[in-house]
């Protein structure tokens, strides 16, 4: 890529004009594709979006109908993505195939050295990743959280965990016995459109797995997974040696070309992360096709209180709901609270999610995002109201400065409290994604106490998606009982953030509408790869091997 076509920023992206626009075409085959018919993605910064959506819409529109327009030099414009042809599309998965063999023949050592260096160069460009997930909307804060995934994701302590799982061997009986995973072969990723760079980073594990992947890049929002792995993650494998088409970066049309991934010979494995609907479709036509499905779908996430729980932290765990305006799966979407603390808890969330308040995503502490569709928000509640719900705080639209307005972009976080457990399970904003800042405390009628543990543990367990379920309760008991019974879910935490990452467990991964019908806690090199056992003999008898040596 010549430099005429992509303009590294001389400081971190935090205004609109801190940097030249970036410009992207797709990465095929180890090199950058011509622009093919110039259709490109353009773009503009959030801020603009946020001080005049419809200018900034309109300089959008006319850039994505005339590239060589004078307003490419916008201050707001960010970058632009070249359009993936269909038979670039094609040329992209032709290539992986074909490296696919040659790639799986890398020693895993030198495969696993990929994550740690990885992570190093993400931590060199710590700023200008930021930078542009701000750019695209994600508040700074919340671009930190994302960070902190892929940061204990590529830990040594996470990938040591994975090089074990990926290679183990055993001396038995005169024999070197080896449990192993290989490479599917061509892994296919389509990252969501609400984190599609955080998510498009998880395709370094699968190549670190011995595959070779081609990764869609969301049209709507682009730049940043262009950004991942043309910038930080190319560069390392083409230091590697690794052969052309490893790794592709294609911007295309979501439905052709996931209708392609799912015909095309080519493809072993399609790592799908959206909504349930399409996702549990393409797990069908997956199965039917002979490919494997690897699913991150919707979440619907518990937090459970207990009588004894520190308040103040587990009102503060449940504000996570609020982080990125609730669209992202794995924050809480709702809160069990023992009846003998709900009074309590409830004020304290409600004092916490006023406190949140919506501003330019590059101000510190800002957390929510614009909600551009928020007709089925008001439904939700209305139907939890109407079904017997109180309405605790929130409930309207707000303006960027917290003023509220009809017309507002922001959602003020909102909090509603359903008594009884038989009641609030038949209300969508318990028993769905609701996707949105709206979270239900929900109370079970009196009891006594191990009757309501039972049935707090039935309620999480009969959960239909099943990402991530927290616990708050000071008693060794009551935990222990809730981490043996509960087994729903890829995730389980205790007296701890519900959406912090750690070294060791899953970022990702989940049961139920979450995972698909094999849904478990996603470590991406695992899933994408298949188990193996080799047993190599010497001096060993095939009669006696047949038959058994009782010796051991």
């Amino acid at each position: 890529m010549n430099s005429a076509e992509h303009l590294r920023p001389a400081r971190p992206v935090r205004t609109p004009a801190a940097a030249p626009p970036r410009s992207y075409p797709s990465y095929i085959a180890g090199r950058d594709a011509d622009a093919g018919n110039g259709d490109w993605v353009y773009t503009v910064s959030s801020r603009s979006l946020l001080e005049d959506v419809f200018a900034s819409v309109a300089l959008k529109r006319r850039l994505e109908r005339d590239p060589g327009s004078a307003a490419a030099g916008h201050p707001y414009v960010v970058g632009r993505v070249a359009v993936t042809s269909p038979e670039d599309n094609e040329r992209a998965l032709r290539a992986a195939r074909e490296a696919a063999p040659a790639w799986a023949a890398v020693p895993l050592e030198d495969r696993m050295r990929l994550g740690a260096a990885f992570r190093a160069r993400l931590l060199r460009h710590e700023e200008e990743f930021l930078g542009l997930l701000t750019a695209e909307a994600h508040p700074r804060a919340l671009a930190r959280w994302e960070l902190s995934c892929l940061l204990q994701t590529y830990s040594d302590e996470t990938l040591a965990w994975c090089r074990q799982q990926m290679h183990t061997e055993i001396r038995h009986g005169g024999r070197r016995l080896i449990v192993r995973r290989q490479p599917d072969g061509v892994v296919c990723l389509n990252p969501p459109q609400n984190a599609p760079a955080p998510s498009a980073a998880l395709a370094v594990l699968a190549v670190m797995a011995g595959n070779a992947v081609v990764v869609r890049a969301p049209r709507s929002i682009a730049l940043s997974t262009l950004y991942v792995l043309r910038d930080l993650a190319v560069p390392l494998l083409e230091d590697m040696g690794a052969p052309p088409g490893t790794l592709s970066v294609v911007c295309g049309n979501p439905r052709s070309t996931m209708d392609r991934w799912l015909e095309s010979p080519y493809v072993d494995d399609i790592f799908y992360i959206g909504g349930c609907t399409e996702g549990l479709s393409i797990e069908r036509r997956c199965v039917a096709g002979g490919k494997k499905p690897v699913l991150e779908l919707a979440g619907n996430d518990t937090v459970v209180v207990w009588a004894d729980a520190d308040l103040d932290w587990a009102a503060e765990a449940a504000c996570e709901a609020f982080y990125g305006s609730g669209q992202i799966c794995m924050v809480p979407n709702r809160v069990i609270a023992h009846p003998a603390v709900a009074d309590d808890l409830t004020a304290r969330i409600a004092e916490k999610a006023r406190a949140v308040r919506p501003g330019y995503p590059e101000d510190d502490g800002v957390l929510l995002t614009p909600v551009r569709r928020s007709e089925r928000f008001f439904a939700l509640l209305d139907q939890a109201l109407a079904g017997g719900a109180r309405l605790v705080c929130g409930g309207a639209r707000t303006e960027l400065d917290g003023t509220r307005s009809a017309t507002g972009v922001f959602l003020e976080p909102t909090v509603v409290r359903a008594d009884g457990l038989e009641r609030a399970a038949r209300l969508d904003v318990v028993r769905e994604e609701t996707f949105f800042p709206l979270l239900p405390v929900v109370v079970p009628g009196p009891a006594g106490d191990d009757r309501l543990l039972d049935d707090m543990i039935r309620f999480v367990n009969g959960n239909a998606y099943g990402l991530r379920n927290s616990l708050w309760t000071r008693s060794r008991d009551i935990a222990d009982t809730f981490v043996r019974r509960v087994t729903n879910g890829g995730l389980l935490k205790v007296n701890d953030s519900h959406i912090g990452f750690l070294p060791y467990l899953p970022s990702h991964g989940g049961t139920g509408l979450t995972g698909g019908v094999h849904g478990e806690a996603n470590y991406p090199m695992l899933k994408t790869s298949h188990l193996q056992g080799v047993s190599v003999g010497a001096g060993v008898s095939p009669l006696r091997a047949v038959f058994g040596d009782r010796r051991g």
